[in-house]
């Protein structure tokens, strides 16, 4: 039986915002001055029904899409519109946006811009005032990181998981249920994993490990409200 591993914490996004920048459209990866990794994408909408379209003229490479914290989708440059269920009124939207990589291929292969950029409308109406945060996940220092037991955030953060296990054992972290993020093991980055892949598993190199008690750290954009994750001996594919 594969071993698991108890999600015990969380730590909120917001630690690791960097400045925010405001503007009346929503800008580019390129605009913002960012290579790679993820932006905040975040403006105020007001809905008069409690069903309405979401349409996106650009989103690259993906999106993982929140009104006041709640998962509404999430959308790509394939399919880029989503229905927003929440009550009539005001709301915040949210989109987090990972750009899968620097260059597009393609028909855009002589546009790489990346990110949230163009018009972005609800129920027929243009979205306006946006700010906009990059993430600084990779590079921010783990043990900075404020975990709570019972975190109310319902969007994405910082997971949590201690476990013991011989350091000679060969081991794969099976990320089947989880969505999209980075992967630390004793505050060494392991990989990223999304679910849309074929493989869902990350190598755990024996040297990563420690006698004793190890601790994980994953970054799930998507938060498919999953409390633990499993080792597994051989690699996982869908």
């Amino acid at each position: 039986m594969a071993q698991e591993i108890k999600v015990e914490g969380k730590a909120s996004v917001s630690q690791v915002y960097k400045k925010t920048v405001e503007a009346e459209s929503a800008l580019s990866f390129n605009d913002l001055d960012i290579e790679f990794g993820y932006v905040l994408y975040q403006t105020e909408i007001n809905t008069d029904t409690e069903s309405e379209e979401l349409e996106l003229e650009n989103v690259r490479d993906y999106a993982v899409v929140y009104v006041d914290g709640k998962l509404q989708g999430t959308l790509t440059d394939q399919d880029k519109t989503l229905t927003i269920i929440a009550e009539p009124g005001k709301h915040t939207l949210q989109f987090y946006v990972e750009n899968i990589g620097r260059m597009t291929y393609g028909p855009e292969i002589t546009d790489n811009s990346k990110g949230l950029f163009g018009t972005v409308s609800l129920a027929g109406n243009e979205l306006q005032n946006w700010k906009m945060i990059p993430l600084e996940v990779r590079n921010y220092p783990l043990e900075d990181l404020v975990f709570e037991q019972k975190a109310v955030n319902g969007g994405p953060g910082f997971y949590r998981g201690r476990f013991e296990l011989h350091p000679s054992s060969k081991s794969y972290l099976n990320m089947t249920g989880w969505g999209m993020g980075e992967v630390w093991l004793n505050q060494k980055y392991l990989g990223s994993y999304w679910e849309e892949e074929k493989q869902q598993s990350i190598l755990i190199p024996s040297e990563h490990l420690t006698s004793g008690q190890n601790e994980l750290v994953i970054f799930e954009l998507k938060n498919n409200q999953q409390k633990k994750i499993s080792l597994s001996p051989t690699p996982v594919f869908k």
